[in-house]
C-alpha cells in the first residue's frame, strides 16, 4: 500500500510539465518516501494546480476538513505543496518537482536525500531537461553586452532587481547537495536570488535573508565575479528569482557537463565576439568559460569563439584584461521565443510532451 502511495504521487508530478520520468529501480519512489509520509503522498496525488482552500479540497474528496487543513499546512510548510491566495481564501496546489519541491528542500536535506536525489538525478533526470522549452534562460553579465544593444527588461539581471520590492538570497541546494555526496564544488553557496513585489517579506523569514537592493546587486556582481552563470525561470513576466548556476553542480547545468544534453538552458539573445586587433590570446577567458565555447590552438592568432556552444553568458567577458571580448545581439532567426508568462510556458511544455493540462488544473 505504502509504494503504491508514492507510485501515485510520482504518477501525477510527471503528469505536470516539468516532468518527473520514472526509473528502473524505483529511484524516484524512494526519493518521494523520504519527503512524504504516504498520508502526504496519497493527498498530494490528489490536488490539483489551480489553488483550493482547505474546505473545497476536503469536500471534493470526501475528507475531514480539519484533518486536511492541518495536512496541508504542514505540508506546504516542508515545501512540499504551494500555497497562495485562491478566490476564497488562503488555498494550496499541486507542485512540481522541479522547479519547485527539490528546492524547497534547504532546510531538510541531509546526506541521505542528497544520495537519494543524486542516484535519481543520474538515471533519469536527464529525459526532462530535453524537453523545449528549458527549464530556466541565460541572462548576460549586463557590463558584458556591448554599449549601442538594445537589451529588453526580461533579459537583464539588473532590471528584475530594480523592478522588486523585496529582495533575498539563500543557499544554493545544489551545490550542498554534491557537497553532502563528497564532490563540493569552489563556488560560493550563498548566491541564490529571490524577489518580491511586497516591501519587507523577506524580513525575520526563517529561510531567507533579507537583502537591500544594493546588497542585492552586489550579490549578482560576486556571483559574476566568481564565474557563475545568471539564469531565470523561462518567461518574460514574472522573475521571482535569479539562479546563479554552474555546470560543476547546477541540476540544470549539470545535464550538459555530466549527461551530455546540448540544449538544457535556453540561451540568451546575446553571442560572444572577439576584437582581433585587441586579443593577445592570454586564454583567460578560455579558463573561465564552462561550456567550452572559447578555445586558443597553437595556430590561432587570437581566441575563437564557438557559437553554437556560447550561451551569451558573458561571465568571461570581465575576465579579459585587454576588453577584447563583448557581447553582440544574435541574428532573431538564431534565437527560440522566450513564453511571456509562465502559463505560457506550461501550455508549450505540455504539447512538447503529448500532456493535457486540462486533466490536472
Amino acid at each position: 500500500m505504502k509504494e503504491e502511495v508514492y507510485k501515485q504521487l510520482a504518477q501525477r508530478l510527471d503528469s505536470l510539465p516539468n516532468g518527473f520520468p520514472s526509473t528502473s529501480d524505483g529511484s524516484e519512489l524512494r526519493l518521494l518516501a523520504k519527503l512524504f509520509s504516504p498520508e502526504e503522498a496519497e493527498l498530494a496525488a490528489k490536488l490539483r494546480l489551480t489553488l483550493e482552500t482547505p474546505q473545497e479540497i476536503a469536500d471534493r474528496l470526501g475528507r475531514d476538513y480539519r484533518e486536511t487543513k492541518s495536512m496541508l499546512k504542514t505540508m506546504a510548510r516542508n515545501g512540499l505543496i504551494k500555497a497562495g491566495r485562491a478566490e476564497s481564501g488562503l488555498g494550496y496546489g499541486l507542485l512540481p518537482f522541479v522547479v519547485g519541491i527539490y528546492e524547497y528542500q534547504l532546510a531538510r536535506i541531509d546526506s541521505e536525500f542528497a544520495q537519494l536525489f543524486e542516484e535519481y538525478y543520474t538515471q533519469t533526470f536527464g529525459t526532462a531537461l530535453k524537453v523545449e522549452p528549458a527549464f530556466h534562460r541565460v541572462l548576460p553579465v549586463n557590463q558584458a553586452v556591448r554599449n549601442d544593444m538594445e537589451v529588453h527588461p526580461y533579459e537583464s539581471a539588473t532590471t528584475i532587481i530594480e523592478n522588486a520590492k523585496a529582495w533575498g538570497v539563500i543557499d544554493c541546494i545544489c551545490r550542498i547537495q554534491k557537497s553532502l555526496i563528497g564532490d563540493p564544488c569552489e563556488h560560493p553557496i550563498d548566491v541564490c536570488m529571490i524577489f518580491n513585489q511586497g516591501p519587507g517579506v523577506f524580513d525575520d523569514h526563517p529561510t531567507i535573508k533579507a537583502l537591500t537592493k544594493e546588497q542585492s546587486l552586489e550579490t549578482l556582481e560576486r556571483a559574476a565575479k566568481s564565474g557563475l552563470v545568471h539564469s531565470v525561470s523561462n518567461s518574460q513576466d514574472g522573475n521571482t528569482y535569479i539562479c546563479n548556476c554552474c555546470t560543476c553542480s547546477c541540476g540544470i547545468l549539470r545535464g550538459m557537463a555530466d549527461l551530455g544534453i546540448a540544449n538544457v538552458i535556453a540561451r540568451s539573445a546575446f553571442v560572444n565576439t572577439v576584437d582581433p586587433e585587441v586579443c593577445v590570446g592570454c586564454e583567460s577567458c578560455v579558463e573561465f568559460c564552462q561550456f567550452d565555447a572559447l578555445s586558443l590552438e597553437p595556430a590561432d592568432p587570437f581566441v575563437q569563439i564557438n557559437d553554437l556552444r556560447c550561451v551569451g553568458c558573458g561571465v568571461c567577458v570581465p575576465v579579459c584584461p585587454d576588453h577584447a571580448l563583448t557581447l553582440i545581439r544574435r541574428p532573431e532567426d538564431e534565437n527560440l521565443p522566450v513564453p511571456v508568462t509562465h502559463e505560457d510556458w506550461m501550455q508549450a511544455r505540455a504539447k512538447s510532451r503529448g500532456i493535457d493540462l486540462t486533466e490536472i488544473l
